[in-house]
């Protein structure tokens, strides 16, 4: 008798069909618990510094962050941009298209990862000099940042195969990965900070191979369950169209972030020149802030899948009811965490950090209360981004990226050294605003060229 062998089951979600709001809320759900996840790497490694290594290693580490944003900007870019192309493909029910999509993706993601990882250990000591990191924490952020930078590949190849298993739909499964890496990440930090103290290099280690434990198992599952859309070797011969398309859109979105994060950088170096208690307010800040962002990070990622999969459906009256709905989610958690950040300021960010230093301590409440009441405006401008980039329309989300640069750079050179740490925490709220309102001018003028020839 024939024994029937047992098939793996995919997962997957056809948002081209069902109630716009409810299809997106359930696939952002999965998104920002993950994202939350990532987060508490970060938040891990501030705490465990803060506690056991004292306010000097939660400066080397924020000292450092614009940096590493900036190089992994560039990387998650391309990914993000590479699977819009997967997306649009499932949502057409293109196969042939979807697995030459991919092994597109998995032959440029190499070669990417490889060249920036190499090019970031060659000179990152000189651009942490061009960076004004204080000398009295310039070794343990070179540390730090290049354990960090070596270990580039995990969260690359993690982010990868997470891309692809949210193109056709399934946002649960990568969370669940993730919150694995978190408690391993949590273990090794207790375990290489506080019961093997090898000081500020234990909290990268224990990050990097955290991350290696998510990529890792995020790329058996999609090998186990969904190896009918992987490329076979036939697919790797990828035709030159596909290649331009991948590199168009993965440039595009890497363009974006980089611009930004390029101003990140020259504004991280400005804010470094004001000492070490500033940068340990803003990194303090700054993790809830990130923290605080994730729903609406979150929200305008699965509208992005949403947009991507009813844009290959030629769907494009679901997309401007979609845009629609996301607004008014994001409006409501900004209004929410604004009055949580008002009334509980000060107790988060003692918890997090473990500081006790009153002048850290009210420099990063300052900032949390200046940024949080411009969460909608934020709200409005990612979900109009996502929208846009998914449709392929790319020009307005990089000239939108053009402004915040230009915004940081006359921080960095004008309102920084002027007002000091205020200049700092006006900086981002004001650009928020700013980049809204031209993406929503935009949007208005071109709404019948997006939705006709985008």
């Amino acid at each position: 008798m024939k024994t029937e062998t047992k098939q793996p089951v995919m997962r997957i979600q056809d948002m081209t069909v069902g109630e716009p709001l409810r299809l997106i809320l359930a696939f952002a759900i999965p998104l920002f618990i993950g994202n939350i996840f990532q987060q508490i790497y970060s938040i891990v490694d501030t705490m465990v510094a803060g506690y056991k290594l004292g306010d000097g290693a939660i400066a080397a580490i924020g000292a450092t962050s614009s940096l590493y944003s900036l190089l992994m900007s560039f990387a998650t870019g391309m990914n993000s941009g590479y699977s819009i192309l997967v997306t649009q493909r499932f949502g057409a029910h293109d196969n042939k298209g979807m697995k030459q999509s991919i092994a597109g993706m998995l032959l440029l993601n190499l070669l990417v990862t490889v060249v920036l990882s190499t090019v970031a250990l060659l000179f990152m000591e000189p651009l942490l000099r061009f960076m004004n990191t204080p000398d009295g924490i310039f070794d343990q952020a070179l540390i730090y940042i290049s354990i960090i930078c070596g270990g580039m590949i995990t969260t690359n190849c993690y982010n990868m195969f997470a891309s692809i298993l949210r193109a056709v739909g399934n946002s649960r499964s990568p969370l669940y990965f993730l919150i694995i890496a978190c408690v391993i990440n949590v273990a090794l930090d207790i375990l290489l900070v506080v019961v093997i103290p090898i000081g500020i290099a234990g909290t990268a280690i224990a990050t990097v191979l955290a991350q290696a434990v998510a990529a890792l198992l995020c790329g058996l599952y999609v090998w186990k369950n969904y190896r009918s859309i992987l490329p076979t070797k036939e697919d790797f011969r990828v035709e030159q169209s596909v290649f331009q398309d991948l590199i168009s859109t993965g440039s595009a979105m890497a363009l974006m972030l980089c611009v930004v994060d390029l101003g990140s950088v020259i504004f991280q170096r400005a804010n470094n020149s004001l000492g070490e208690n500033i940068i340990a307010a803003h990194t303090a800040a700054r993790r809830l802030i990130v923290i605080l962002m994730q729903p609406l990070a979150t929200i305008s990622t699965a509208n992005s899948t949403f947009v991507a999969q009813n844009f290959g459906a030629g769907k494009l009256n679901r997309i401007r009811e979609g845009l629609k709905k996301c607004y008014l989610a994001t409006t409501l958690w900004s209004v929410f965490a604004c009055v949580l950040v008002y009334l509980f300021g000060a107790a988060m960010i003692r918890l997090t950090t473990g500081t006790s230093d009153p002048d850290i301590i009210a420099n990063a409440v300052l900032s949390m209360r200046i940024h949080l009441p411009c969460y909608p405006a934020l709200g409005i401008l990612v979900c109009l981004r996502t929208t846009m980039q998914s449709m392929g329309y790319k020009t307005a989300p990089v000239i939108s990226s053009c402004i915040e640069l230009a915004m940081k750079l006359l921080s960095a050179y004008v309102a920084i050294p002027l007002i000091g740490f205020l200049g700092t925490c006006l900086t981002e709220p004001v650009t928020w605003v700013l980049m809204m309102i031209y993406l929503l001018v935009v949007y208005q003028k071109k709404k019948a060229v997006l939705f006709t020839e985008a």
